[in-house]
């Protein structure tokens, strides 16, 4: 799908993509693109829908900052892709 923004910088999602992901997004700005991730009204309960007991008695501060130094290592990573070292 090929999608422009707006004169006021909207972009259309049609209506099978917003039925399938909801109408929420995290926009997370890459060095190399934009990714549209859907956001849950409860992205904690999904999350412990999806891992079950696995992180039973872990502190979400803990889960949180495993989370973001991850994110951070992986745009690191895309962004020396396109380098030539």
């Amino acid at each position: 799908m090929v999608t422009e923004t707006d004169d006021r910088g909207r972009i259309y999602l049609s209506k099978d993509l917003r039925e399938r992901h909801g109408e929420r997004f995290r926009v997370v700005d890459l060095p190399s693109r934009i990714v549209l991730v859907p956001v849950d009204d409860d992205p904690i309960r999904v999350i412990r829908e999806s891992v079950g007991a696995a992180f039973e008695g872990t502190d979400i501060e803990d889960l949180r900052e495993h989370a973001r130094t991850t994110i951070a290592e992986e745009t690191r990573r895309e962004a020396g892709e396109g380098t030539d070292t």
